[in-house]
């Protein structure tokens, strides 16, 4: 393969590397913190059933509030908790990171590609058409 092609290709593959990696890399190394439901958006006790459910002392925290058995201390007394009072926030990591699996790994088999071409490309495995032709003349 002329050095001129070589370069062109080694070039390009490496270049493509760096995007797959850099990519990866960022995805990986990012915080997981963040994906907490935003305290404005709160999610009310009664939507949440399908994902958690609270307990007190073995009794549902929904059944203590509706029966009004919880109250809460503050400066001038004791109020009763009603439902509207209690809001949940959830980690969605998990979810998250269920979405993201099938491009990391695709991102991480375009990294193994890529450096594998350059390989080929640096070390001359890779024939050029007019080489092979060349050599049967």
């Amino acid at each position: 393969m002329p050095a001129r092609v070589r370069l062109t290709f080694a070039t390009l593959t490496l270049v493509f590397f760096l995007i797959c990696a850099a990519t990866l890399y960022r995805e990986l190394s990012g915080r997981s913190d963040i994906w907490w439901t935003p305290y404005a958006m709160l999610v009310p006790l009664a939507e949440s059933r399908d994902r958690v459910e609270i307990y007190a002392r073995g009794q549902s925290l929904a059944a203590l509030l509706q029966a009004g058995r919880l109250r809460i201390a503050e400066e001038g007394g004791s109020s009763t908790l009603a439902t509207s009072d209690i809001g949940l926030r959830f980690n969605n990591w998990d979810r998250v990171r269920a979405e993201r699996l099938p491009l990391l790994l695709a991102y991480a088999a375009a990294c193994g590609i890529t450096a594998c071409l350059f390989l080929l490309v640096l070390t001359g495995r890779i024939a050029y058409r007019a080489e092979r032709d060349g050599e049967r003349a």
